[in-house]
């Protein structure tokens, strides 16, 4: 699979991909880059930063500062009521998308 193909498709899921992160429990950028960095979705601090901050004034996350035995306070992100509520809606549109795409490969029947 030619990975340049999907770029914008990656883009476009990557809110949602933290969402789901998130959905897991409280967790610091460190830890989401982790996950993210075993897959397809890996990702850069300049990117990830700046759609946590968006995310965040959409009020789909919050977030906590909690202070650190290994340094500085981390600050770990939590899912807010419209994040969980968002990313219920896309996990249902997920499943009609790819059960659409499965339908759409079907001979037609004539």
């Amino acid at each position: 699979m030619d990975p340049d193909k999907y770029n914008t498709l990656r883009k476009g899921l990557l809110e949602f991909l933290i969402l789901g992160i998130v959905s897991s429990g409280r967790v610091y950028v460190a830890e989401m880059m982790q996950r993210l960095s075993k897959t397809d979705f890996a990702t850069q601090e300049g990117t990830l930063y700046p759609l946590l901050s968006k995310m965040r004034r959409e009020q789909l996350l919050d977030y906590e500062w909690q202070e650190s035995e290994t340094g500085p306070p981390r600050k770990y992100y939590k899912l807010a009521a419209a994040g969980r509520k968002q990313l219920a809606e896309f996990r249902e549109y997920w499943k009609s998308l790819t059960s659409l795409i499965d339908e759409l490969g079907k001979p037609s029947c004539k």
